[in-house]
């Protein structure tokens, strides 16, 4: 007897996105680690150390109650909604209602994927800066949106040239989706250009999405500007923030967007019918990061801030004109002539068991630059600029 074998194909959608080159970057690590090489991972930006203590015990201190045990709230707890809209104004100095203007997220990540879901139909158009950080436009076209890439150049300080967006462009999109601190440049946003996009927005009638996940990753004295401080900006912007690098809890999966009441309620009907919010246990863990004693925050940023000079000037000496950010824990850097930013990546880490984040994650733009996560001890990096210098790695 004959057996039927019935094929189910993934959508056009699924079939269509680009290869996540994160994935094929641990098949790299993996072949390495199978010829003995030990990794020096400064590729994905995951954050080493621990949860601060104070943080850890609220979660330990939940899981003990049964109530936290059933299914959360949808739009996340009342107590932790008012503690993210005293958070705000305290670090941002925004007023932001608890009530009507904040949704939990299981992580930012999942919140910036679903707005583009909730805001975009097939066909529309978002325009999103290019390098990005992957889901700003992988959201769109899992949507069936398209995405017109603004370039972001060194000699505009990482900034999109809202100029240089046609107008016929600009008249379709429905969203602009900026990520500063960015990701992986390193860049800030001045206040002169948030004015400018907000302005670009409402002419336009775009929703701007502020993706400030590094917003507490910041050196130097900086502060970053909350989009709400801004005229004008509450009627057609959300912002959203991340717990994973501020309190060192990626793993945790916790967020929030904030905005007016109107994409608000449209981010919780589309989070609704997809998932059940952020465990109970974790926004338990989250009230208590809001307002643990910042010299917990200040130690991560100190410890990347100690990292941040031993990379600049390892690179340096290896022939790199290095800038230091005032944010982030990344380093975007050039590619050497001759090769692309997989080839040079894979190179590097064949030779020297180093791993960097090959430019072309970020975008089409992006192939001539790599990216260097400063997410090891600092022994580790020391040793990573050792085996560089070693093997003859340059910029040249």
């Amino acid at each position: 007897m004959e057996t039927t074998v019935y094929t189910v194909k993934p959508s056009k959608r699924i079939l269509n996105l680009p290869k996540y080159i994160f994935a094929e970057l641990d098949e790299w690590k993996e072949e390495a680690k199978n010829r003995g090489m030990e990794l020096i991972d400064l590729g994905i930006g995951n954050p080493d150390g621990a949860t601060p203590e104070p943080i850890v015990k609220a979660a330990l201190e939940s899981i003990q109650k049964p109530e936290s045990h059933g299914y959360p709230s949808f739009r996340g707890k009342k107590e932790f909604r008012e503690q993210i809209s005293v958070w705000m104004k305290k670090r941002y100095d925004v007023d932001i209602d608890p009530k009507t203007e904040i949704q939990t997220l299981i992580g930012a990540k999942e919140g910036l994927a679903n707005i583009a879901m909730a805001f975009t139909d097939p066909g529309d158009i978002n325009i999103v800066p290019d390098p990005y950080y992957p889901v700003l436009s992988r959201g769109t076209w899992v949507a069936g949106g398209e995405v017109y890439h603004v370039p972001l150049t060194d000699e505009n300080d990482y900034l999109p040239d809202l100029d240089s967006i046609p107008s016929d462009v600009a008249k379709r999109a429905k969203m602009f989706i900026i990520n500063y601190p960015n990701n992986p440049t390193g860049a800030t946003a001045p206040v002169e250009f948030l004015e400018k996009i907000v302005d670009f927005c409402r002419k336009y009638e775009i929703l701007l999405v502020s993706d400030m996940a590094y917003g507490e990753v910041c050196y130097d004295n900086y502060r970053p500007t909350s989009i709400f401080k801004i005229r004008g900006a509450k009627e057609i912007a959300v912002e959203f923030h991340s717990f994973s690098k501020t309190f060192n809890m990626a793993g945790w999966r916790a967020g929030f967007v904030c905005g007016k009441k109107e994409f608000i309620d449209i981010i919780y009907a589309m989070k609704s019918n997809l998932d059940y919010g952020t465990s109970t246990i974790v926004q338990d863990a989250c009230i208590a990061a809001l307002n643990v004693d910042y010299k917990y925050v200040q130690a991560i940023m100190d410890k990347y801030n100690s990292r941040r000079e031993i990379t600049a000037k390892g690179f340096n000496k290896l022939g790199w004109t290095m800038k230091r950010s005032s944010a982030t824990m990344y380093f975007w850097l050039k590619i050497p002539k001759g090769y692309t930013s997989k080839q040079w990546c894979k190179m590097v880490l064949d030779k020297t068991g180093v791993v960097f984040t090959p430019g072309i994650a970020f975008g089409d733009y992006s192939d001539d630059h790599f990216r260097v996560s400063i997410v090891q001890p600092t022994e580790k990096l020391k040793e990573a600029f050792r085996r560089l210098e070693d093997a003859g790695i340059r910029y040249e």
